[in-house]
């Protein structure tokens, strides 16, 4: 139970004895009042020149400090619980309800109400070898980077974004694995897969994958698309190519393919979207073709293949040259999720 405040009278007693130069000790045991209640009515005297109480910010809150507690525990070991049922289970301690006095009660922790991020679902063995990968390669030269050949696959939607969740968190801790959605590679409706490639010099072609994409036709995708790619882009024989490890990629045909074009292949980690600097253009082209607001697939399509075209040189020499940042974020996350 919160204690009642001190009459005005005592506490004006409490600055008398204090301005006679009696020490807080004395103050204390001879009027029965707590030593830090004291010290605490000198301070606001020093500070404010007056013992009333002074208008508080606004009505106190019917939430016990048990409750407060008891809330931000429950937030902190699953960041993702809802209002609603952070409402239930104060219900059930007998604590207030009400959905404005429970958020204000763990901002007060500093914990918000945050889109959660959707980052892969990364296992204690797929961390281990991010690590073992940056270890290899944090101080391979600038020139060596400049010649590979990044690639990938995105969906783009036709009509917004996938569904949303959201997690309580602190400021700074969005990457963080309890507090973002984990994924998979892509499923598809309203939408289409594309295959891209790019280097330091900028963007290679860009090629959409009709159905389901097996291993032949990602070999024939290679086969049309990788080394005029590497051709336009003014890369030497001598390239280094890289892709992600998705069993279509890593299919015997596809090796094969590569072996015969004498194709270098940069190994990859698992679950590493965040290595890839063409994350990073895959947003850029998604955000250029939605402004345009195509109606259809194929319109869809064709927007993304002109705004693949504007994609500018220079954001594309930037990417490569954060490569290194992206490596040493991955050792201060200790293999975990970045904010790449």
């Amino acid at each position: 139970m919160k204690s009642k405040d001190l009459s005005v009278d005592l506490r004006d007693r409490i600055v008398s004895w204090h301005k006679s130069g009696e020490g807080y000790r004395k103050i204390s045991a001879a009027l029965k009042v707590p030593m830090s209640t004291v010290a605490s009515i000198i301070r606001k005297w020093k500070k404010f020149e007056t013992t009333r109480t002074l208008p508080r910010a606004g009505r106190p809150s019917k939430l016990s400090d048990r409750g407060r507690r008891a809330l931000v525990r429950e937030v902190t070991k699953n960041p993702m619980v809802t209002l609603s049922e952070l409402q239930r289970s104060s219900v059930e301690r007998g604590e207030p309800s009400r959905r404005t006095t429970i958020s204000a009660a763990i901002h007060q922790s500093g914990l918000y109400g945050r889109v959660a991020r959707r980052k892969p679902l990364l296992s204690k063995r797929h961390m281990a070898a991010r690590l073992e990968f940056v270890k290899r390669h944090l101080k391979d030269s600038q020139t060596m980077r400049n010649k590979i050949l990044w690639s990938d696959e995105t969906k783009i939607e036709l009509f917004g974004v996938n569904a949303r969740g959201h997690a309580w968190r602190k400021p700074g801790t969005a990457h963080h694995q309890a507090n973002t959605i984990p994924t998979v590679k892509h499923g598809g409706g309203g939408s289409i897969m594309l295959w891209g490639c790019f280097s330091v010099a900028g963007t290679g072609r860009l090629v959409r994958i009709k159905g389901k994409m097996t291993a032949a036709m990602y070999r024939d995708i290679m086969d049309e698309n990788l080394l005029q790619s590497a051709l336009d882009l003014r890369l030497r024989r001598r390239f280094i190519f890289q892709q992600d490890n998705d069993p279509k990629h890593t299919a015997k045909i596809s090796k094969e393919w590569l072996q015969d074009n004498s194709v270098n292949v940069l190994e990859w980690p698992s679950q590493s979207p965040d290595l890839n600097p063409i994350e990073h253009l895959w947003r850029d082209l998604k955000m250029a073709v939605h402004r345009r607001f195509p109606s259809n697939l194929m319109e869809l399509e064709r927007c993304c293949k002109e705004e693949w075209e504007k994609l500018a040189k220079d954001r594309c020499a930037k990417l490569v040259a954060s490569y290194s940042k992206r490596l040493e974020t991955i050792i201060a996350a200790k293999g975990a999720s970045t904010k790449y």
